[in-house]
């Protein structure tokens, strides 16, 4: 049997560390059997995935040298590789299911869905809706199924009794099938879910092993259903636990910068991001902390993988990223390291139509320009000393543009313009007053270049890092406030 291990990210924003962690973990897996490593792209979605985000997700896994044998931009004989160009193959394994009757469609509302889980918290039961919960009347059913209502595709599941799961780090997991619904498969607008594509797919594409977060684990038993309703081979489950804040919670953006991009920004160089990551929960036999992807492959065995969640430290990241450049670059390795993040023509390209108009000696770039070329900027309370707001008002504004800026798919200056035109009349500010303090934050300057085009140039979680540390500057964000600011966010 050849080992096929696979990673299958959604292009819907910034590509994440954590898909980079999995896929390092799967190629590595599949390169140690001598197998092969395949990329999907998971696009199903149709109002949030961009081509913009697949072209950053592609260009940054290569960046950090996780090189695939299949995929949407290399071919190969099981294509295509995304799940968007792939809506008849899950049509029609759908229809199969309501044929052999593993499958039904569902005809409720969302107003009916919601009541029929709110019955079932006030009893004090599983929220989990079982196909006999779900269940119409006959008559409204055909009347339903008459008049052309919508549908979707749902999949039937047990109602009792435990799920037994093999994985290859934990052994035995048991899942209670009380905690399972009935787990949509086709929505209505005929595109697929997660578990429908990914199950199709895997087999398909002939997958023999699956390394994922430990998020999965409670679909497990949706998954391992699928296999059996359609008489396949389950490929074997490999869980792996989920990256970590240094206080333990699941990493995310809204506490640390988990874009690849931002790392790459800040001048990270990419082996040294790869070596860290495959430090996430592994170790090499004689636990030394520096090694190269090749080392890694040749010596990854996924039984040393630790389960306790794996903490994503950026001052240990950064004192790695320091013993690379001291160790592994001369002089002349580490000046194309240099033009390579940020003095290509490509970047300095974006920046010189900015400072271009503002400056009369070429000696005035630097001071005006810094900010395109550094990380945090050096701020303080006193930097924000000539904006005339309310502290509690000032760490509103720069709080709730972080959370607008999260929701947009489209990063250029018109989509910042329109959040920021938006957010300044809730604030009933004028667009100078209210992009004052935010130029401090991105800029680390209350004169400098557009801050909007800066925005634009700099990128989203760089961005949204400098947001948030000008509130953390500006001493942070209360429980108490944090509380009051979401339920008014709520009310934008």
């Amino acid at each position: 049997m050849t080992v096929r291990t696979r990673i299958a990210p959604s292009p819907t924003g910034d590509p994440h560390v954590g898909t980079a962690y999995i896929a390092l973990f799967n190629l590595c897996y599949a390169r140690q059997h001598g197998g092969q490593f395949i990329l999907r792209i998971e696009d199903t979605d149709r109002q949030r995935s961009t081509t913009e985000s697949e072209r950053m997700i592609l260009d940054s896994l290569r960046w950090l040298g996780l090189d695939w044998d299949e995929g949407p931009d290399v071919g190969g004989p099981h294509g295509p590789y995304r799940q968007s160009e792939r809506g008849d193959i899950y049509v029609e394994h759908a229809n199969r299911l309501l044929e052999s009757g593993h499958a039904f469609k569902c005809y409720r509302t969302s107003e009916e869905l919601d009541a029929l889980r709110q019955a079932r918290r006030d009893a004090g039961l599983q929220l989990a809706l079982k196909p006999q919960d779900l269940a119409l009347d006959p008559e409204e059913q055909r009347r339903r199924e008459r008049e052309g209502y919508p549908y979707v595709v749902r999949m039937n599941v047990p109602a009792e009794g435990i799920c037994e799961i093999d994985d290859m780090l934990r052994g035995r997991i048991e899942v209670d099938w009380a905690q399972v619904d009935a787990q949509i498969l086709l929505k209505s607008d005929g595109m697929p879910t997660y578990h429908l594509a990914n199950v199709v797919d895997d087999h398909l594409m002939g997958i023999t092993h699956v390394l994922r977060g430990e998020e999965w684990i409670n679909s497990a038993p949706k998954h391992k259903l699928l296999y059996e309703y359609f008489g396949w081979t389950m490929p074997q489950l490999c869980h792996m636990p989920l990256l970590r804040n240094p206080d333990k919670s699941k990493l995310s953006k809204r506490k640390n910068p988990t874009s690849i991009n931002y790392y790459r920004r800040m001048g990270y160089l990419p082996q040294a991001l790869t070596n860290y990551l495959g430090r996430m929960g592994w170790s090499m036999p004689d636990d030394r902390e520096k090694f190269s992807l090749d080392e890694m492959m040749a010596h990854f065995d996924i039984q040393r993988v630790s389960l306790g969640g794996p903490v994503f430290d950026l001052d240990k990241l950064t004192w790695l990223n320091g013993v690379y450049i001291r160790e592994d670059l001369d002089d002349a390795a580490l000046l194309r390291a240099l033009r390579e993040w940020a003095f290509n023509e490509a970047y300095v390209g974006q920046i010189l139509p900015q400072v271009q108009p503002r400056i009369a000696t070429l000696s005035d770039v630097i001071p005006l320009a810094g900010h395109f070329f550094s990380g945090l900027p050096s701020i303080s309370e006193e930097s924000f000393a000539g904006v005339d707001l309310e502290r509690e008002t000032l760490l509103e504004l720069l709080q709730f543009l972080t959370w607008r800026l999260e929701t947009i798919t489209r990063w250029d200056k018109e989509a910042l313009l329109e959040q920021a035109k938006a957010l300044s009349m809730h604030f009933e500010l004028k667009m100078k007053a209210f992009l004052a303090p935010v130029f401090i934050a991105v800029t680390g300057s209350s004169h400098s270049t557009s801050v909007l085009d800066a925005m634009a140039i700099i990128g989203s979680d760089m961005t949204r890092a400098r947001l948030r540390h000008a509130i953390e500057v500006l001493g942070g964000i209360s429980k108490k406030q944090a509380k009051r600011f979401e339920k008014r966010y709520r009310e934008l």
